[in-house]
């Protein structure tokens, strides 16, 4: 077991508890995503070893060597969450891998992981990306295109739509983030009030290493950290 590793974990738990007294939420409202890419089963290991469950990889082919890798050790059940960009191509692999994608952005993309989810006789919980900067660099829809696809999206069988997901453009100061972290609330919101059939919108997930707590205090149910946790990552 790595001490950083251990030592990081309860470092962020104290952040994460601060941030959701602060905003007047339970601690057991937010879970913490600890983002491995590009990191070592041998470090997920560690945070295993420390409690953390609840794991994030961003490409497939990586997900698909490292999770059957680290496995089930010592009777802990992980579960891995897609947080990446998801290529049609690739969502064969992905039912009895993860346990949710966050990360779909067209009906097309949920259409084909719907139909491999319905032939292995299951459901897909997933989030929908949004592009809540409007950065051309970046995945997920516009926002005035989330109404539309988002009700497409719920006729789609084997795919359970929870919530939204975003990464916003990067910041310093984790205050000026919070208009963009309040913004896909206010979208969640709006989703919700249509209440579209099977569309549960439980989940906001925002929020990483440098700004999770501000994401906490607006509303996110999901925080994705990873350098905070496992340090800086290879290029």
């Amino acid at each position: 077991m790595s001490a950083p590793i251990v030592e990081n974990l309860a470092r962020i738990q104290t952040r994460l508890e601060a941030a959701c007294e602060r905003a007047g939420r339970a601690a057991d409202e937010v879970a913490l995503i600890a983002v491995s890419k590009r990191k070592p089963a041998e470090d997920v290991l560690s945070a295993l070893q420390a409690g953390q469950l609840l794991f994030g990889e961003n490409r497939v082919q990586e997900a698909r060597e490292k999770i059957p890798t680290v496995g089930q050790p010592d009777g802990k059940v992980p579960q891995w969450h897609l947080i990446g960009s998801l290529q049609k191509n690739k969502v064969k692999y992905l039912p009895g891998l993860v346990q949710m994608v966050q990360t779909i952005d067209s009906v097309e993309l949920a259409q084909a992981l719907g139909q491999r989810m319905v032939a292995a006789d299951g459901v897909m919980p997933i989030l929908v990306q949004v592009n809540v900067g409007g950065e051309e660099q970046k995945n997920g829809l516009a926002p005035d295109d989330l109404e539309e696809v988002v009700s497409a999206i719920a006729e789609v069988e084997g795919v359970e739509l929870q919530g939204l997901m975003t990464v916003p453009p990067i910041a310093e100061d984790p205050e000026k983030v919070r208009p963009y972290f309040r913004a896909l609330r206010l979208l969640s919101e709006h989703i919700t009030r249509m209440r579209l059939p099977g569309v549960t919108m439980r989940h906001l997930s925002m929020g990483m290493s440098h700004d999770f707590e501000v994401a906490i205090e607006e509303g996110a149910t999901m925080v994705r950290v990873g350098s905070a946790l496992f340090g800086p990552r290879d290029t």
